[in-house]
């Protein structure tokens, strides 16, 4: 238990660490920068913010109905919005967890079905936003070789997941833990392996990281910046496969980072680009907490000491 707690504080104090390191560098500048600000683009951003979360409650709700939980379309969003507001406090991504107990309270789904529909959309997530990437990359010129890789492992990565999946098939056994395993295996292959799931979970999954793309080219325009929308869609690719690795929770410092160097090798400004990377990181995790306080509202009194349970339980746990 204390070993996690100290784990949750040390990754805290690194995400502050990667904040301050990025601010003082670029403060003498940042009055500058803010000089030309225009905040009336943050009012567009955030409305797109808020239908990409939609688009993410509806693709959660095709998972699920694949896998025979038939949930409706607003607890599919508060579900994201609570998992991904655990997230923000917690590292290691322990809140994907909560929709378990969520699912499971409201619908009575299985441990196996909860674990899985996370699993589907993490691996339809890191896929879309990797094949985005190499589609950026295209267009933009002198992408340094570590970008590349980051982009081409997770399409390695994602590619034996389906493999796995078609292997395992045909697979039957007597042992209770591999059956588990197989079952779970056998959920996400009815979530995501017919020809009609493949399609909309691919298209709604690139549909959401092109509004991500488009809150942050529309961060960069509030600062007067004319920088390509392929470099800000490659920037907020590194970003979040950056974010994927849990160091810090909700990725931040390490998302921000990400973006800021990108913007910097196009030719952006240190102290615009520190500021780009930090706003779009706040109107996305803003947007993310009033959802997540106003899920919790929806869903009931029972959903606070649930999480807290569960969250204790994990950290005394693992």
């Amino acid at each position: 238990m204390y070993r996690k707690f100290i784990a949750i504080c040390l990754s805290v104090l690194l995400a502050a660490a990667i904040l301050i390191v990025m601010v003082v560098r670029v403060w003498d500048d940042l009055a500058n920068a803010l000089a030309y600000v225009q905040p009336l683009f943050l009012i567009p951003a955030c409305f797109i913010c808020l239908f990409a979360w939609g688009v993410r409650g509806s693709r959660y709700q095709a998972i699920l109905t694949r896998m025979q939980v038939r949930i409706s379309f607003i607890f599919g969003v508060a579900c994201i919005f609570i998992s991904q507001t655990v997230n923000l406090i917690v590292p290691a991504r322990l809140g994907d967890l909560i929709r378990v107990v969520l699912l499971k309270h409201d619908y009575d789904a299985t441990i196996s079905q909860g674990l899985s529909s996370i699993v589907v959309e993490r691996v339809f997530d890191i896929i879309s936003v990797a094949i985005l990437g190499l589609c950026a990359v295209v267009f933009v010129l002198n992408v340094p070789p570590w970008i590349r890789m980051l982009l081409i492992i997770p399409l390695v990565l994602g590619g034996i997941f389906f493999l796995v999946l078609l292997i395992t098939g045909t697979v039957r056994t007597k042992n209770k833990y591999v059956q588990y395993i197989l079952t779970m295996l056998d959920e996400m292959r009815k979530a995501s392996l017919t020809p009609r799931s493949a399609l909309i979970l691919g298209a709604t999954s690139i549909l959401i990281w092109i509004l991500d793309t488009l809150i942050c080219y529309l961060v960069a325009v509030m600062f007067r910046q004319e920088i390509p929308f392929e470099v800000v869609l490659l920037a907020v690719v590194a970003g979040n496969l950056v974010k994927a690795v849990p160091l810090t929770p909700g990725g931040v410092g390490t998302y921000e980072f990400a973006l800021a160097v990108i913007f910097e090798l196009a030719g952006t400004a240190p102290a615009v680009s520190t500021l780009i990377a930090v706003i779009d990181h706040l109107i996305k995790n803003g947007i993310t907490l009033i959802g997540g306080a106003l899920s919790i509202l929806y869903l009931g009194d029972w959903v606070i000491p649930e999480l807290s349970a569960s969250i204790k339980k994990r950290l005394r746990d693992e």
